[in-house]
């Protein structure tokens, strides 16, 4: 008996670790499967970085550090900034689109709506040396809007009442408590409008627009992708090709690699940009959406 188990040592041993080890050995796998270069190409650097804009523009720390390494990396000959985002916040915003200028100033970059370009997603492109249109897309929305929830009727039903002291007459600005009076709404207009002063002026000087005809292509009007070229918020139309194609020809590289991105990133992004929504619901803030 103890000659047959010493025979089939070599097969019940690793067995037997398969069997304790299972689940370790499986993740390990699906981490394997999950990150292992996918063809030779992936072991070679890129020249070519695409960059996603995807959902409500809240913090734009991740995206700015992308663009601003893609600029000072001589490896990188030309980026792709793919959008896909109703607006957000801003002051994100702003800093996206001021990325995107000063890597202009480097190397070609074009910017691609794959889905929604609009308000602050599509201030953050203004800058590209293109803008290119999936024919499917909403574009526009060039506008500022302030919301906020009045919980004022809530609040009495189940009994809260809010306190405070403060100084200064418009340190209430934005309560949710009650409704806001008429010289509290007449100062965040104030803010409102100069915000989209800026942001009018900003995409006139980008795109090479007339400021004073500013109430056709801006005025929060929404286009689709071939309304807003004949506006000239867009350059061209076409689909996810054509603009990595425009790319290559801008950054005229003759071997074309593009990076790919971290799909654990990507998935990480998904879950903040739904968090983000949430929080935008009930919590007031001045968006560019």
């Amino acid at each position: 008996m103890d000659f047959i188990k010493k025979l089939f040592l070599p097969i019940t041993v690793p067995m037997k670790f398969i069997q304790d080890h299972f689940k370790a050995m499986l993740f390990l796998l699906l981490l394997f499967l999950l990150f292992a270069p996918q063809n030779e190409q992936s072991l070679h650097t890129n020249n070519l970085q695409e960059i996603s804009l995807i959902g409500l523009i809240m913090d734009s720390t991740e995206i700015v550090s992308k663009i601003d390494a893609a600029a000072n990396d001589d490896s990188i000959k030309g980026v792709l900034l793919s959008v896909n985002s109703p607006g957000g916040a801003v002051a994100p915003s702003i800093e996206i689109a001021y990325a995107i200028k000063r890597l202009k100033k480097k190397k070609p970059v074009v910017a691609y709506a794959k889905g929604t370009i609009a308000s602050g997603s599509y201030y953050a492109s203004i800058w590209a040396d293109e803008i290119i249109a999936n024919p499917g897309s909403i574009v526009g929305s060039i506008g500022v809007i302030m919301k906020g929830a009045d919980l004022s009727e809530v609040m009495q039903k189940i009994g809260i009442k809010t306190q405070g002291v403060h100084a200064g007459k418009y340190k209430e600005l934005g309560t949710t408590d009650r409704p806001w009076s008429d010289y509290e709404v007449n100062e965040l207009n104030k803010v409102i409008q100069g915000t989209y002063d800026m942001f009018t002026q900003d995409v006139a000087d980008a795109r090479g627009l007339d400021l004073k005809k500013r109430d056709f292509y801006a005025n929060a009007h929404i286009f689709t992708a071939k309304q807003a070229m004949k506006v000239g918020l867009v350059d061209s139309l076409g689909v996810s090709f054509d603009a990595k194609k425009r790319v290559v020809e801008l950054s005229r590289v003759k071997d074309p690699i593009w990076n790919k991105e971290d799909k654990f990133d990507k998935l990480l992004k998904k879950l903040s940009a739904s968090t983000a929504i949430t929080l935008h619901t009930y919590f007031p803030s001045m968006v560019l959406q």
